[in-house]
Order: structure tokens, then C-alpha cells, then sequence
């Protein structure tokens, strides 16, 4: 469920940064409260990973994965905020996104034990993670480039396509016909 909750909330954020994407930033901004709705979406999700961390995680590393995701998207969500507000000035507070996508990436790779084929979890944590790193270079561009179209659909469109990643996510389940046998009963 917490995955579930979570796609959602990343979802919104996805398709925030379509529209914005689709009717130019100059349009979406005329609306002074649409201009902090994602940004600010962002940095809540953040938040609320740090109960996450604390409540639902079994182990260190999962800990360290959640607190590292919680910092990231924190991070991001505040330098957004800053700039939409006016109050940071230098564009390569931008590249805070970039940075959070990457230690994304990363946490989700590591924090997932088990290798690719072992379970659905198994292999959509790796492939959340390397979605992640890879798509890092769609901010990456946007933040040298903050006018393209291209670039601001093409960050949202990452995002996008993990929250839906995360909506597939089930805790045992096969993965192309597979299931270890040490992942224990498939789960419904």
C-alpha cells in the first residue's frame, strides 16, 4: 500500500510537469498557486518518507535507502520552491534534481537484496532504480536548457513512468513465469 500511496503522489507530480510542459511555464505560472503545487507536492513526498524510514523498514539498509530518497526529494522539492519564489537566483540549483534522481537511483539498486529474477519487487526495484539513473538526464538537460518543451516533458515523463512501475510493484509475485523458490508463497 505504501508504494500504491506513494505512485500516486508521483503521479500528480508527473502529470503537473505535463501540463506545464504542454501550455509553456510563462502560461502555467499565470496562476500564482500552480506555480508551488508540484514543487511543494515534492517536497511532502519527501516528508513523508521519513515515516516510512521509520515504521516500515526491517532492516539498515532499507533505512538508509528511505532517509537517502527523503533527503533527495526534500532537497529538490525546496530548491524548486526557492526558485519559483525568487528567492535563489542561480540556476544551478536546478541540477538538485539531477543529484536526487541519481541518489534515487542508487538507494533503490542497493537497497533491494535480491537479484533481478527473484521476485516482481525484485526486479522492478532494479529497474525503478536504473529508470532513475538513467533518466537523471533529462534534468540534466533542463537545467542548461529550462525553456525546451522537449526536456520538461521528457522529465516528466520519467516520473511518469516510475509511479507507474511503482503501481505494478507486489511484494511476491513471478516475473516473467519466475519465482524463486526462496521468495517464499506468492502473494495474490
Amino acid at each position: 500500500m505504501v508504494h500504491w500511496l506513494f505512485a500516486v503522489g508521483i503521479l500528480f507530480v508527473g502529470l503537473c510537469l505535463f501540463a506545464e510542459a504542454l501550455a509553456g511555464r510563462e502560461v502555467w505560472h499565470m496562476r500564482h498557486w500552480r506555480k508551488y503545487l508540484w514543487p511543494a507536492l515534492t517536497f511532502v513526498l519527501g516528508l513523508f518518507l521519513w515515516p516510512v524510514m521509520a515504521f516500515f523498514t526491517n532492516s539498515a539498509i532499507h533505512m538508509y535507502a528511505h532517509g537517502s530518497w527523503a533527503d533527495g526529494l526534500m532537497l529538490a522539492g525546496a530548491a524548486e520552491l526557492g526558485l519559483v519564489h525568487g528567492r535563489l537566483h542561480s540556476p544551478l540549483w536546478r541540477l538538485t534534481w539531477p543529484l536526487a534522481f541519481v541518489i534515487t537511483g542508487i538507494a533503490f539498486i542497493v537497497h533491494e537484496q535480491n537479484p533481478w529474477l527473484f521476485a516482481r519487487s525484485a526486479f522492478l526495484h532494479h529497474l525503478i532504480g536504473w529508470t532513475f539513473i538513467v533518466g537523471a538526464l533529462a534534468p540534466l538537460a533542463l537545467a542548461f536548457r529550462p525553456r525546451s518543451a522537449a526536456f520538461q516533458a521528457a522529465f516528466a515523463a520519467v516520473i511518469v513512468v516510475v509511479s507507474i512501475q511503482l503501481f505494478a510493484d507486489r511484494d511476491v509475485a513471478p516475473i516473467f513465469g519466475h519465482l524463486s523458490p526462496l521468495a517464499g508463497q506468492q502473494h495474490r
